[in-house]
């Protein structure tokens, strides 16, 4: 069931957006070569901690997954996609960090995720995120009243594929409002005018997940969480919580 959301359930939602860009700033920020991605997972949990705002992802356990998520950020690097664990693993110079965060406030969600790299970046990893980014902008600017969900996700798919990059099968954003998942699924690839309408009110995580090799076929490891590329190529994820309104799409997650 799709569920649209009132003007004051917009604006308690960009409350806990604001809260999701502070954590996604301070933990980029506090991201250098030798810091552990369980190191920016506190970073992550004391903003939360300081907002009043509780982790969606925390003990969250879907269908699909042999464990609750032990965390409160998803920390990919490298070659994984989405839904990193963070570990002990502490960052090298070069490494491609994919960051994503959500926050429950005041029983409204947001979600966002950003892509960065650690040290001197390659230039092949920097077009990667900055071609995620131009995907996600492109994705926004199609989130208007009178289109449907395929418009969003050929926008999506025109510019990541224009570059040549893969994006994972199955994969791609969501509904979001009382609830991090919600109704309705938005593909990163689609035909325009199909899928479902756009209307004041809908709220949705869009999150393109483009892969370098230009594979779109995946593994997950052991841990039953971290997606990973097939063919071992880096990957870039970035992702924000957006509005449809009668006056144009309003991003909720910026700071």
């Amino acid at each position: 069931m799709v569920e649209f959301k009132s003007e004051a359930a917009l604006a308690a939602m960009r409350e806990s957006g604001r809260v999701v860009a502070t954590a996604l700033a301070e933990v980029e920020r506090a991201a250098g070569v030798g810091v552990s991605l369980l190191e920016l997972d506190e970073v992550a949990r004391e903003v939360l901690r300081k907002a009043g705002a509780t982790s969606p992802f925390l003990g969250y356990r879907p269908s699909f997954a042999p464990v609750p998520f032990p965390a409160v950020i998803c920390a990919s690097v490298n070659d994984a996609v989405v839904h990193g664990i963070p570990t002990g693993y502490r960052l090298r110079d070069g490494d491609l960090v994919s960051i994503d965060c959500g926050a429950l406030l005041d029983g409204w969600a947001g979600d966002a995720a950003v892509s960065f790299t650690v040290g001197a970046p390659r230039p092949e990893d920097q077009r990667l995120i900055d071609t995620a980014r131009r995907a996600l902008a492109a994705g926004i600017a199609a989130a208007v009243v009178g289109n449907r969900t395929g418009d969003i996700a050929h926008a999506i798919g025109t510019v990541a594929r224009g570059a040549r990059y893969g994006l994972p099968d199955g994969y791609g954003g969501h509904g979001i409002g009382r609830r991090m998942h919600e109704d309705p699924h938005l593909p990163n690839e689609g035909r325009p005018g199909r899928g479902f309408p756009l209307k004041p009110g809908l709220v949705l995580a869009i999150e393109p997940m483009l892969v370098a090799g230009g594979t779109d076929t995946h593994t997950t490891d052991p841990d039953g969480w971290t997606v990973r590329t097939t063919d071992g190529t880096r990957a870039a994820h970035v992702e924000h919580t957006v509005a449809i309104t009668e006056a144009g799409p309003r991003v909720l997650t910026l700071p």
